[in-house]
């Protein structure tokens, strides 16, 4: 099913994304801001499948990872906003598959669960991993990494 796993490269669930695909073995990639520009400075190098825009704009690079895959996951705490909240509206407007993981209202169970059921109905091959930042969620990447490694690692018995 989904055989990589593209972002953004912020701090926050997106890197989280890149780090489960890699310990999953998948495929990385991306487009990042030129400069690899970050909210912690440049998006580290061991990210090494993400390429610069020819933008600084945190904007072009989320419609160009929208576009460049099949369907977009975003976690967040609460409803979304900023940067998370764009994503959805875009991968709307772009007609592409989107789910919203709220994980004020989903248990990580629960969201496991969701994600494995909307992934066997999108079937996406490269899936984009979006939501909030570390600086604006300190829970967000323990919990992005515990439901993707959920729903997308080995099936545990």
């Amino acid at each position: 099913m989904v055989e990589k796993i593209i972002s953004g490269g912020q701090t926050g669930a997106d890197r989280a994304g890149l780090d489960v695909a890699m310990e999953l073995g998948l495929t990385i990639g991306g487009w990042v801001p030129q400069g690899r520009r970050a909210e912690d400075g440049a998006v580290p190098a061991r990210y090494d499948g993400v390429v610069e825009t020819n933008s600084g704009s945190y904007e072009h690079r989320t419609e160009l990872n929208i576009r460049g895959s099949d369907a977009t996951v975003i976690f967040t705490f609460g409803p979304s906003n900023g940067g998370s909240a764009l994503t959805e509206r875009l991968a709307r407007s772009l007609r592409k598959p989107v789910l919203v993981l709220d994980l004020d209202r989903h248990t990580p169970d629960e969201a496991i669960t969701l994600l494995r059921e909307w992934l066997e109905q999108t079937r996406p091959r490269i899936l984009n991993v979006a939501g909030s930042r570390l600086s604006e969620e300190p829970r967000i990447v323990d919990a992005t990494t515990r439901i993707l490694r959920g729903a997308l690692g080995p099936a545990v018995a």
